[in-house]
């Protein structure tokens, strides 16, 4: 992964063989990102993705391998906590433009990744919700 901070974005690009989801957690630490916007374009060899099934509050993976453009990768980055917290959800095709998505668990690079992350002043915070059953994002209220 090599990188450049330019105000308040950084550009990233993910070599083959990398892992995206660990790559951007390693970034978000190492340039103390609290609160920020992830898009990204790019090609992966391997992934898996999932639906959040709320009667069951559980989340399905499916695995996918082969050759694949990342249509659209998108998502936050926010504290659980006080810890990096990712939310990524990514569609990608196939060669022949059929596409798969969701929920982000893993994505191994096959060619590249170029992402851009617009870091947000300020920090959001996650908590744990027995009634969804989710990371809910957290902003004092209540």
């Amino acid at each position: 992964m090599e990188y450049l901070r330019t105000g308040n974005h950084i550009v990233v690009r993910f070599d083959r063989g990398e892992e995206i989801l660990g790559g951007l957690k390693a970034l978000a630490l190492k340039e103390n990102v609290r609160l920020a916007s992830v898009s990204a374009i790019g090609a992966v060899g391997s992934f898996t993705v999932g639906a959040f099934k709320t009667g069951e509050k559980k989340y399905l993976s499916n695995e996918f391998s082969g050759d694949y453009e990342i249509v659209s990768l998108t998502g936050t980055v926010t504290v659980s906590g006080g810890d990096v917290y990712l939310h990524l959800h990514m569609s990608a095709a196939d060669e022949c433009g059929r596409v798969v998505g969701g929920h982000l668990n893993r994505a191994e690079v096959s060619a590249t990744c170029e992402m851009v992350v617009s870091v947000l002043d300020g920090r959001v915070d996650r908590s744990f919700s027995e009634e969804i059953g989710l990371n809910l994002m957290e902003f004092g209220r209540k």
